[in-house]
């Protein structure tokens, strides 16, 4: 069998690479001209570099090629302009699909990786309820957005073409940068936390998407968009906990920032980046996404469909994930 995956020198899209080695596909990296390539040194990993920009390049690069799975994680998550989050997560997607078509490639399934945060912040009056797939979406990011209308574009395409959509909430784990910021933070003995009402936080380890990914090759239904977290609840504080732990329980001041002091270095943060070229993590949509109240999601239909099952609960996967970052010197 033989499997492509987009956005492979990425985060998730390198454990992607290394699971489907590990099972034996015959597996092909989409990756840029300019994409790192540090975590993808295995001889037997394929490379075809792909331009989502233009479907007419698309189709030249695909030409001649066959594959039975595509796994499309290529995509931006921090954008200078939120326009950019369009050009590249959905018309880059619309581009990639259309070359497929045109092609006539015999599919078995296309696996497009979205978010939780097509939701927004819904349900948000406590008792938080779970989100479920039936509630109406209202993105609050840029980022949500603009996989929200992928999504929809996939739905557009009619029943010849075989899809499935997952949604992880926050994901972590080795090789991770935003979530390392904490504990790089932490390390440095400050802990910071966003506004005072209650938050209920999901994660779900990269591992676990993984196997999410791997699972949906071959079941559920067409068409079908699934949850992805490790099951459970945190409170805001618990993911800062296990770190801290994990370093050593090095003293440390906790400071909650009341949610308009967010707001204000959020905005200074979004025109800093504009003015250097360079996008940072502090911006409009992380603003939106750390004042969400509630990331609950109901998670068994995944697991009912998919037989999917969590592996790793939140206190294993940053146990791992901080032994990841010691041994390679990050932290």
């Amino acid at each position: 069998m033989k499997i492509l995956i987009t956005g492979a020198s990425g985060f998730i899209g390198s454990f992607m690479v290394e699971e489907a080695l590990r099972q034996g596909f015959e597996t092909w990296a989409g990756v840029r001209h300019t994409s790192s390539r540090q975590y993808l040194q295995d001889d037997r990993i394929h490379f075809i570099e792909l331009d989502f920009s233009s479907e007419e390049a698309l189709i030249k690069q695909l030409t001649g090629q066959e594959f039975d799975y595509i796994v499309h994680a290529a995509g931006a998550t921090k954008c200078l302009h939120a326009e950019d989050f369009f050009k590249i997560n959905y018309e880059g997607t619309v581009n990639f699909v259309h070359a497929i078509l045109k092609l006539r490639m015999p599919l078995k399934r296309f696996i497009y990786i979205s978010t939780l945060g097509v939701y927004g912040a819904i349900h948000e009056q406590r008792p938080y309820q779970e989100i479920e797939q039936d509630d109406t979406p209202r993105p609050n990011t840029a980022y949500g957005r603009s996989k929200l209308k992928t999504e929809r574009f996939l739905d557009s395409i009619g029943n010849d073409f075989n899809y499935i959509v997952l949604r992880p909430t926050g994901v972590y784990g080795p090789r991770e940068k935003d979530y390392f910021l904490i504990a790089k933070s932490i390390k440095r003995h400050i802990d910071f936390s966003v506004g005072f009402k209650p938050q209920d936080i999901t994660f779900v380890y990269v591992k676990d998407v993984v196997q999410a990914v791997f699972l949906a090759l071959d079941r559920g239904m067409s068409g079908r968009k699934y949850f992805l977290s490790d099951g459970n609840v945190y409170r805001s504080c618990t993911f800062s906990d296990y770190i801290r732990q994990e370093l050593g329980n090095p003293w440390w001041i906790r400071i909650t920032a009341p949610i308009w002091l967010l707001r204000i270095v959020t905005f200074c943060g979004e025109h800093f980046s504009r003015i250097t070229g360079k996008p940072t993590p502090l911006n409009n949509d992380k603003y939106n996404i750390l004042k969400q109240r509630n990331w609950r999601c109901n998670i068994e239909p995944t697991c009912d469909e998919l037989g999917y099952h969590p592996r790793y609960q939140l206190q294993e996967g940053v146990k791992e994930t901080m032994a990841w970052y010691k041994e390679n010197n990050w932290l």
